[in-house]
């Protein structure tokens, strides 16, 4: 009782109660930064990639994922010279996780088997056409596979990850070995894969590592890149639009 008198006549004491309160809190969320950038860095860099992209790769290792599994912003090389960007891949000990990453607002419409789906913003005032993202990530997973001759009997899942304030309002026809997830169930996702399937029938581990890593690699390359943008551009056809 008598230090609460203390604290109530001196308006001093209070104040630097807060004061240090304030700073104690400060340097636990500087603490908690700086753990998470050294951990981040075990996969990635802090410019590679997107900030939803980086976001999950740091989900997975706080989720005891190894670092050396996991492979952050990939550019594939295609027989044609092209290149496919992969956002994620989890080697796993059941196969191989592609994960695509998108951070969309607004009601979600699609079919798995469409090439566009449709995106509503403003209750229904504005709608927008977007590519299928597991059309996209089916486009990686194949162009993946075609980089080793084992892969051809390695299981691929793949991930779509919906960040942002959307909401999968009417989307059907998920084909199998497919997920669609928000950020907070990814690892029941996991789980799930985990539980349902064998060990994959690896043969040559370091010999996918080192693809991956070449794919990692190749997204360093600005050039790669900016190459991967234009074929995007190029896909699209705005410039060949005249209004």
């Amino acid at each position: 009782m008598e230090i609460w008198k203390y604290i109530n006549g001196n308006d001093n004491v209070i104040l630097w109660i807060i004061i240090g309160l304030v700073l104690l809190v400060s340097f636990i969320q500087l603490f908690r930064k700086i753990r998470d950038i050294k951990l981040l860095k075990t996969v990635t860099s802090l410019n590679q990639g997107t900030k939803t992209e980086r976001d999950l790769v740091l989900k997975l290792l706080k989720r005891g994922i190894p670092a050396q599994t996991i492979f952050h912003d990939l550019c594939i090389e295609k027989r044609n010279g092209e290149f496919s960007q992969i956002d994620i891949v989890v080697a796993t000990t059941e196969g191989i996780i592609v994960f695509e990453v998108k951070d969309y607002s607004g009601w979600i419409y699609g079919n798995g088997n469409y090439s566009h789906w449709i995106k509503v913003l403003a209750y229904g005032k504005r709608k927008y056409r977007f590519y299928n993202p597991i059309k996209q990530n089916i486009n990686h997973i194949e162009t993946l596979k075609k980089q080793l001759k084992q892969f051809e009997n390695i299981p691929f899942f793949s991930i779509i990850v919906f960040y942002g304030d959307c909401e999968l309002k009417e989307v059907d026809y998920i084909p199998k070995g497919t997920f669609l997830v928000k950020p907070y169930r990814i690892f029941e996702v996991m789980k799930f894969i985990k539980e349902n399937n064998d060990k994959a029938p690896y043969t040559d581990k370091y010999e996918i590592v080192r693809i991956l890593k070449q794919g990692v690699n190749n997204g360093k390359n600005i050039s790669n890149q900016e190459k991967h943008i234009e074929n995007i551009n190029d896909l699209l056809g705005k410039d060949r639009i005249y209004d």
